[in-house]
C-alpha cells in the first residue's frame, strides 16, 4: 500500500474529473484514491475527510472501509516515526513506486526444443519411424534423403541407418542422385517396399514431422506455462494501447489473467469482450513453441492448426537450430461460440487417415480458451462447467481414445467465459465458484464513446466532426433512450461508407448519410408481427 500525505496530491485528486470505478467505497462516492502513471496511491487527507463525511451521514459501510485505511496509515506513521523519521516533512509513505522493471515485467520465453541427434533422443522408436519414413517415399513417389529428413523434421543422420536397413531388406532402391553426398540420393520403393509401405498407412495415413512424445510436449508447456506471466497496471496499459476501455475493467482484468485461472466476462454485447481476450495474450510475452503432432500411446494427435496457431508476432531468425517437429507460434487465442458440443472437448477420431485430432483446450495450452456466447452452446451450461470441474481446479484434462486409454493432458491456460447473460442464470453457487473471476464489461461514457468514434474515423479516413456526432446523440440516442455500445462507432461508419460508395459520393458525417447508416443499423421501435414465430428459449 502507498499513502501520499501532502496537500498537493488531495488538490491533484479533486481536481480530476473521473475516478476509476476501484476509487471508491461505494459507487460514486468517498473518492480517496489517486493513480498516478498506472500506479494506484490513497491520498491520506482524503481519507479523513471522507470519514468525516461518512459520520456525518451515518454511513456504517464507508466507515469501516475508512477506519481500514486510517489504522493502516497510522501504523505506517508510527513505524516511520519509530525510525526517526520526519513524518510532516514526507510526502510518501508505505511502498515506494515500482522501478520500470517492475512496472513493465517481461515474460522472455527461454523454452527451446533441442534438435535430437540420435533415434533415441526423438523419443520414438525405429520401428515407428521406419514406417513413417516408407509412408513419406510412398507419397511423394520418389525424394532424397534430404528431402525426406526435412518431411519428418529431423537431421539426416537419423535417417540414415534406417535408409541402409531398408535397402538391406530390398524395400527402396535408389534411382538417381541430384548433388554429392549420400544425403542427395534420390530413392523409390520397390516391390516389397510398397508392400510395406502399404501396411504402414493401415496403421495411420500422416505423412508430416514426425510427432513429439507425450512427455516433451508436457514439459514443453510447464516450461512455457501462462502461470509465469505478471501483469501489472502499467504494462495492461501497453497491451491495450489504441482501445478505448474503462479503466476499472483493466483494474480487474489485470488480476485474472495473474491468476492464470478462469474468467467470466458478461455484459451488453458489442462492448469488446472477445476483443479483450484478444489483448490479453499481449501480456503473454514471448511467443512459444508447440508439436506439430503428439505421440501418445500409440496415438497419433494432430496439434498444430493453422486457423487458430497464428505465426509469431516478432521476428524469428529460421536459420537457427531447433527441433523441427516443433513450430513456433503466438501464444494461442483460442475462441468457441454457440456451436460448442461436449465431443469437440475430446480426441476426434478420424476412422480414414486414424489420426486423432486434438480438442480445443489441448491447442490453447498456455494461451487463452475463451467460450464466447456461454448459456447459449446445444449443451446444458450444468453439463459444460461440470465438464471443467476437474481441470479448473486441478490444472490437468483427461482424453480417451478410441481403444479406451485414457490420456492425461495439461491444462495451462487462461478459460475465459464470455456472456450477455447475467451470470446467476447459467448456475447455481456451487457451479459458479468453479469460475474464479467474474467481470463485468459496462458500457461506454458518452466521452469514451466520442472518443471511439475519432479513432475509427482516423482508421476509416472520414473527416471527423463533434457537431455531426452532436446531431446523432440527439436524434438516434438521446430520443429514443439507446444506450451507447463500444461496437458502434466501427459499425455505423462502415454502413455509412457502404452507403456512400452506393451513391457515389465521398464518405462525411452528413445528417443524411448518418441517418441511412442508422436507419439500417438499429431496428424499429415499433414491434411488428409477421406472422412468423421464433423461440429462443431453446
Amino acid at each position: 500500500m502507498r499513502y501520499l500525505l501532502d496537500q498537493r496530491s488531495y488538490d491533484e485528486m479533486v481536481k480530476q474529473t473521473s475516478h476509476p470505478r476501484d476509487c471508491y467505497v461505494r459507487g460514486h462516492e468517498y473518492c480517496h484514491h489517486l493513480y498516478i502513471d498506472g500506479v494506484k496511491y490513497t491520498v491520506a487527507r482524503a481519507v479523513y475527510a471522507c470519514m468525516k463525511e461518512a459520520q456525518a451521514k451515518n454511513d456504517t459501510d464507508a466507515m469501516l472501509h475508512l477506519q481500514m485505511h486510517i489504522s493502516d496509515l497510522e501504523r505506517l506513521i508510527s513505524a516511520a516515526r519509530a525510525r526517526g523519521e520526519n513524518v510532516q516533512a514526507l510526502r510518501l509513505l508505505g511502498d515506494p513506486p515500482p522501478s520500470d522493471e517492475e512496472a513493465r515485467p517481461q515474460l522472455d520465453n527461454s523454452f527451446m526444443p533441442k534438435a535430437p541427434q540420435t533415434i533415441e533422443e526423438t523419443g520414438l522408436n525405429r520401428t515407428f519411424l521406419t514406417e513413417h519414413f516408407l509412408r513419406i517415399l510412398y507419397n511423394k513417389g520418389r525424394a532424397t534423403g534430404r528431402e525426406i529428413a526435412a518431411t519428418m523434421g529431423v537431421i539426416y543422420q537419423i535417417i540414415e541407418p534406417i535408409i541402409t536397413d531398408l535397402r538391406n531388406v530390398e524395400q527402396i532402391d535408389i534411382i538417381g542422385q541430384r548433388g554429392y553426398g549420400d544425403i542427395n540420393y534420390e530413392y523409390v520403393l520397390t516391390i516389397r517396399g510398397h508392400e510395406a509401405a502399404q501396411a504402414a498407412l493401415d496403421k495411420t495415413q500422416y505423412v508430416g514431422p514426425c510427432p513429439v512424445v507425450l512427455d516433451d510436449w508436457i514439459a514443453s508447456v510447464k516450461a512455457q506455462t501462462v502461470r509465469h506471466v505478471k501483469v501489472t497496471r502499467r504494462n495492461i496499459r501497453d497491451a491495450f494501447e489504441g482501445l478505448v476501455m474503462d479503466e476499472s475493467i483493466l483494474n480487474m482484468v489485470g488480476p485474472a489473467v495473474n491468476s492464470a485461472s478462469s474468467v467470466m466476462l458478461f455484459g451488453y454485447p458489442g462492448n469488446g469482450k472477445t476483443t479483450i481476450a484478444e489483448r490479453i495474450t499481449h501480456l503473454m510475452g514471448d511467443d512459444i513453441f508447440i508439436p506439430y503432432t503428439v505421440y501418445a500411446d500409440g496415438a497419433i494427435i494432430k496439434f498444430y492448426d493453422a486457423v487458430i496457431h497464428e505465426p509469431p508476432r516478432r521476428p524469428w531468425d529460421e536459420e537457427i537450430e531447433y527441433d523441427r517437429r516443433w513450430v513456433r507460434i503466438s501464444r494461442p487465442v483460442v475462441i468457441v461460440g454457440g456451436e460448442l458440443t461436449l465431443e469437440q472437448l475430446n480426441l476426434i477420431y478420424n476412422e480414414t487417415s486414424k489420426i486423432y485430432e486434438a480438442p480445443f483446450q489441448m491447442k490453447a495450452n498456455c494461451g487463452i480458451f475463451l467460450i464466447d456466447d456461454f448459456g447459449r452452446q446445444q449443451v446444458r451450461v450444468f453439463d459444460l462447467l461440470n465438464r471443467w470441474i476437474v481441470p479448473l481446479e486441478k490444472r490437468y484434462d483427461y482424453l480417451n481414445t478410441v481403444t479406451g486409454q485414457k490420456i492425461q493432458i495439461p491444462f495451462d491456460q487462461l478459460i475465459m467465459f464470455s456472456t450477455n447473460l447475467d451470470p446467476k442464470d447459467l448456475g447455481d453457487d456451487a457451479l459458479l465458484r468453479r469460475i474464479k473471476f467474474k467481470i463485468e464489461i459496462i458500457d461506454p461514457t458518452e466521452e469514451q464513446w466520442r472518443e471511439i468514434w475519432k479513432i475509427m474515423c482516423n482508421v476509416r479516413k472520414v473527416p471527423y466532426d463533434d457537431r455531426s456526432i452532436d446531431y446523432l446523440v440527439a436524434k438516434w440516442f438521446r430520443a429514443d433512450g439507446r444506450p451507447f455500445r463500444m461496437c458502434q462507432p466501427r459499425d455505423i461508419l462502415d454502413q455509412l461508407i457502404s452507403i456512400a460508395r452506393y451513391n457515389m459520393e465521398t464518405p462525411l458525417l452528413t445528417a443524411d448519410l448518418l441517418d441511412a447508416a442508422c436507419l439500417s443499423y438499429f431496428p424499429s421501435k415499433e414491434k411488428k408481427n409477421f406472422g412468423a414465430k421464433v423461440r429462443l428459449d431453446l
